[in-house]
């Protein structure tokens, strides 16, 4: 039996489940989100995609709608299109701000702006219910959007963003040899060491391979068998004019400062005895 689900629960399934089961015959890396080691030691606060989505859907679960919007806009900020994608299900469906499909379509298109399957079938399911003057607006109103939050723009910034993370983690004077890196993790117990081979997996790091690791999780993420029409995209890049992308646009505000979250600080590194810095 064909299970047919509201635009919103198909998107939420996916993720909420964060991708998980990717359609490829390579399996993914381990999630290093669902390691409290890898978390504790700051991994999340080095990947601000992951970080803001996961506190965007802790916030929407719970039905604090304008911090899901806040953490998803700086998530979204950092090239994520989960978190683009949760955007567009707010304004479509009105949650915590005026239902508005226009912005709605907007989002969903960045979503679906690498060709991912799951965004893509929604975005479609929305462009077929606006009407002539609504499709006029996403042509005047998207390329603002896209300036800002486009691949053109959040893959650049992100690419800054990880590789001076990586230096501030292990140290200048360790360059790239992370293998060796052991980072130091307080628990209750004492300290626990991650090994650099598991904490600097170069597909966690490098901008190329960390974007090509999000391809493979959410090109074809398995949802369920769910119904929400074909894709039909043949006119879909003249929707949204193109726009110069805007790198250095300022962060989206989020509900509380960086430095106040868990693992903000990046944690103690050493390599052969060395300290890190």
């Amino acid at each position: 039996m064909n299970l047919r689900l509201r635009p919103s629960a198909l998107l939420l399934a996916a993720v909420i489940a964060g991708g998980a089961a990717a359609q490829s015959r390579v399996a993914p890396p381990p999630d290093p989100a669902d390691d409290a080691l890898m978390s504790a030691a700051g991994f999340l606060s080095a990947h601000p995609d992951m970080d803001y989505r996961i506190k965007g859907m802790n916030a929407y679960r719970a039905k604090s709608f304008d911090d899901a919007r806040r953490f998803f806009s700086r998530a979204a900020y950092y090239a994520d299109k989960p978190s683009q994608g949760m955007l567009g299900e707010m304004h479509w469906n009105g949650d915590g701000v005026p239902r508005d499909p226009v912005l709605a379509y907007i989002w969903m298109d960045l979503a679906a702006e690498r060709g991912y399957r799951g965004f893509l079938r929604l975005r479609e399911h929305y462009w077929d219910r606006l009407d002539e003057a609504q499709r006029a607006r996403v042509a005047v109103e998207g390329p603002a959007l896209y300036a800002r939050y486009g691949d053109d723009a959040a893959r650049p910034r992100y690419a800054v963003r990880l590789r001076a993370t990586q230096r501030q983690f292990v140290g200048s004077r360790l360059g790239s040899s992370t293998q060796s890196v052991q980072v130091s993790v307080p628990t209750l117990a004492g300290y626990e060491t991650i090994d650099g081979s598991k904490m600097f997996d170069e597909r966690y790091w490098d901008p190329d391979k960390y974007f090509a690791w999000q391809d493979q999780i959410w090109m074809k993420p398995l949802v369920g068998r769910v119904d929400v029409g074909a894709i039909e995209t043949l006119d879909a890049d003249a929707r949204i004019p193109k726009t110069a992308p805007q790198v250095d646009a300022p962060e989206p505000d989020v509900p509380e400062p960086d430095g106040d979250a868990p693992g903000a600080r990046a944690p103690a590194a050493a390599g052969g005895g060395r300290p890190a810095g």
